[in-house]
């Protein structure tokens, strides 16, 4: 084996291990752990959109009552 088969080699099995790392190896690996922050992620800021919507029309009907109450 030549200096460089050997080299090719060595770089394969560091891809491979770190692409069973990524993956997992039985357990939930780093990429599924990513996967589920972002969904996390993703609810969070559609829960948040729906209480900034829930903020604004609150804001939206208190205006209406003081300009009713005024006349």
């Amino acid at each position: 084996m030549t200096e460089f088969e050997g080299q090719v080699l060595a770089d394969l099995s560091v891809l491979k291990s770190q692409m069973k790392q990524l993956m997992g190896i039985g357990q939930p690996g780093r990429l599924t752990q990513l996967e589920d922050r972002v969904e996390q992620h993703e609810r969070s800021v559609q829960r948040i959109k729906g209480l900034i919507g829930a903020g604004g029309a609150l804001l939206a009907m208190f205006h209406l009552a003081v300009d009713y109450f005024r006349r």
